[in-house]
């Protein structure tokens, strides 16, 4: 009995130890600013819901937003006779291997609802909220000593800054478990005209909403009411069309909550005293919030420690390479933001819980990079909350999709919505990589869960999307083979998609797809649908040009043509997102190192963004060069601002998170090695070896 009471006591001490290691690093790379960002607030939030925040911890100069999972919004329908409702849309036809085949894209005979379709419903900035100071035109600089640190261990976020010689204190946090902000304001001007505002913006249908999501001067188109409920409580309801939602107000001791003032959908709240707290709370339904701040604050710290420390962790503090910190930063606050923004009920926006992207809308061929972190750090509940929900909702959206066109099984679509249609798009329609995404997120969690419930939470999306698979396939009579497109577009989505057929990617993922699905089946004792294996086994071959792997068969001057050499790189994803194929004939690794060094070479990377560093990462991780993966994830134009937000560039908005998610699976990679691969400390560039701690990674793929 003492030799085990030593031994839990030694556990016990040794898991301290590791808690207050985690808590050391994670702190040391909490954010601090001294003024607002004309880009990206710092948020508070739970993954289904966040609120930005500037300088002051509120929103009073940067109209940053609040958003939650269920805040959607419809504009009126199309009043353009035989285009009123979503049933008026017509699917346009193209040649499809000899037939018309219906398609999602935009029909040139029906602009008001095709965009109509591509722009409703769109995500909503909920509410804004920030400080009155007794009077108008006062601006940031009118602030002294202004100082905010947002702490990462335990969600909060401290402000501070003086106004008219007095300070003013500000602590923000977001409830864990609902859509609730704790709001602590402490200064004297609380007594002296410093107060609060609530603001209702009014959306617009612009593709990009950034940084601000919001028109705050169409008031006539939108109403809210006040309620008061109690002498320290009130609801706003928010009406736009068809939307309805709650804004919950509740305060602590003496305060008085009036409005709107007239032309405009702000509300004033003032104290008299020099310490309040608010809780505010929004909700597509009337409720009476029960919680309280302190209740928040300790749920937040409590949730925030346990996010740190039952995942996965990488402890790169003793390396004594330069690039080891700028590295770790961006792998503390990417964890960080991930949470917050891509830990999701649904799929998560490009760009989060932050703006509008798409009008808000979420693509599925993201969501492997949005979502496989958490699975690859450990954190499979918040991976769960969407997977594979999401695929089991939109499953009879997919099915009819691919039964309109007269394929078996389940199409999914890109870029779509609650509703589960997708966008009218060309590029919309005719992706394809997004298919075998499912097989990727079940074998992850097969590996980690190795039983019945895993099998049989994902056979009917693996069977349906299997089947899809195999029958989107075209035999080629010449050939022999099954040819994927045309027409198609690939990972880059910048070729001729009549032109477009095997792209080299595709090929690799539909293999990969299939000997997932038919390792399913068997692991089940159910039999394997011949289909899929004829198909698998028949796939034409991986295209190649002057020894490497090309972007799609027979394209010409591949490695001179610059039409083909600034998007996405997706052949270095065939050794480096997936393994090996488990079937057929193996990589070339002679082609796959060529390849590599051509893309370093001649591909127009200064044009690239996203996840196509990491995935070239990932690549080089497989070819033995992790130096060379350490210096793509730093790459110049993978970029990362002040806060951690990836930053979008000129071609999408800034933030875009797959930057931080496919970091988060590269790295993910480096420390826990994958299938094959040797090593217990994982993948290294050298004299990293021996000074890096982590814990608790599974192998990649």
């Amino acid at each position: 009995m003492r030799v085990l009471s030593l031994l839990l006591v030694l556990f016990a001490l040794a898991e301290a130890v590791s808690v207050n290691q985690r808590r050391r690093i994670v702190q040391s790379f909490n954010i601090r600013r001294s003024r607002s960002s004309d880009s990206t607030p710092l948020q508070v939030g739970n993954g289904n819901f966040a609120f930005g925040a500037d300088v002051t911890g509120l929103q009073t100069f940067k109209p940053f937003a609040i958003m939650s999972t269920w805040g959607w919004h419809n504009f009126t329908l199309p009043t353009k006779p035989g285009q009123t409702s979503v049933q008026d849309y017509s699917e346009v036809l193209w040649w499809t291997h000899g037939r018309l085949v219906p398609y999602e894209m935009p029909n040139p005979d029906q602009n008001d609802i095709s965009n109509w379709l591509r722009e409703n419903p769109h995500r909503l900035n909920l509410a804004n909220v920030g400080f009155t100071f007794g009077r108008p035109g006062v601006t940031e600089d009118d602030l002294q000593h202004k100082s905010q640190e947002l702490d990462m261990w335990s969600g909060r976020l401290s402000s501070s800054f003086k106004y008219n010689g007095s300070k003013v204190q500000v602590e923000t946090w977001a409830d864990p478990e609902s859509d609730t902000i704790a709001i602590n304001v402490r200064s004297k001007l609380l007594k002296r005209g410093l107060g609060l505002f609530l603001d209702f913006p009014y959306p617009d249908n612009e593709k990009f909403n950034a940084p601000f999501v919001n028109h705050f001067n169409l008031t006539s188109r939108h109403t809210t009411a006040l309620e008061r409920l109690s002498h320290n409580s009130a609801h706003i309801k928010h009406t736009l069309g068809e939307t309805t939602y709650y804004t919950h107000v509740a305060w602590s001791g003496k305060g008085t909550i009036i409005g709107p003032t007239e032309g405009t959908h702000r509300y004033s709240f003032t104290a008299d005293q020099s310490d309040v707290q608010l809780i505010i709370s929004l909700s597509p339904a009337p409720k009476r919030s029960t919680t309280s701040y302190r209740q928040i604050v300790s749920s937040s710290k409590a949730w925030w420690k346990s996010y740190w420390c039952s995942g996965a962790f990488i402890d790169l503090t003793a390396v004594r390479d330069p690039r080891a910190r700028d590295l770790q930063q961006r792998i503390i606050t990417s964890q960080y933001l991930t949470a917050i923004n891509s830990a999701s009920s649904y799929p998560p926006q490009e760009s989060g819980l932050v703006n509008n992207g798409w009008h808000g809308k979420f693509h599925l061929e993201m969501t492997l990079w949005h979502t496989l972190p958490f699975a690859r750090w450990g954190h499979f509940p918040l991976m769960w909350r969407s997977q594979p929900a999401m695929y089991l909702q939109f499953l009879p959206s997919a099915i009819a999709r691919a039964q309109r066109q007269g394929y078996k099984g389940a199409r999914w679509g890109k870029m779509t919505d609650p509703s589960g249609r997708s966008a009218p798009g060309e590029i919309n329609a005719l992706l394809i990589w997004q298919q075998p995404h499912p097989m990727y997120f079940a074998e992850i969690e097969y590996r980690s869960f190795p039983n019945a419930t895993t099998l049989s939470r994902w056979d009917d999306i693996l069977t349906a999307t299997a089947d899809f698979m195999a029958s989107y396939a075209f035999f080629n009579e010449s050939t022999r083979v099954y040819d994927l497109g045309p027409p198609m577009y690939p990972v880059s989505e910048n070729t001729n998609p009549n032109a477009t057929v095997n792209p080299t990617f595709e090929l690799a993922y539909w293999r990969f797809g299939l000997d997932v699905a038919a390792r399913w089946k068997t692991r089940q004792g159910k039999p394997v649908p011949q289909a899929w294996i004829t198909v698998r086994d028949n796939l034409a071959p991986l295209p190649t040009v002057d020894g490497t792997y090309a972007v799609y068969e027979g394209i010409r001057d591949m490695w001179t043509d610059n039409a083909t050499t600034n998007d996405h790189p997706a052949m270095a994803g065939i050794y480096g997102l997936l393994p090996p194929p488990a079937s057929g004939k193996p990589l070339d690794l002679a082609a796959l190192k060529k390849t590599a060094g051509k893309i370093k070479e001649l591909w127009a990377l200064d044009y690239s963004y996203g996840w196509d560093f990491a995935m070239l990462a990932m690549n080089s991780l497989r070819l033995g060069d992790p130096d060379q993966a350490v210096d793509y994830l730093l790459h110049p134009i993978f970029q990362f601002d002040d806060a951690g937000y990836p930053v979008g560039g000129s071609r999408v908005p800034t933030p875009y998170f797959p930057n931080s998610a496919s970091l988060l699976i590269a790295t993910a990679m480096m420390a826990g090695g994958w299938d094959g691969s040797e090593g217990k400390k994982g993948h290294w560039p050298r004299g990293w070896e021996e000074e890096v701690e982590v814990e608790g990674f599974v192998p990649a793929l």
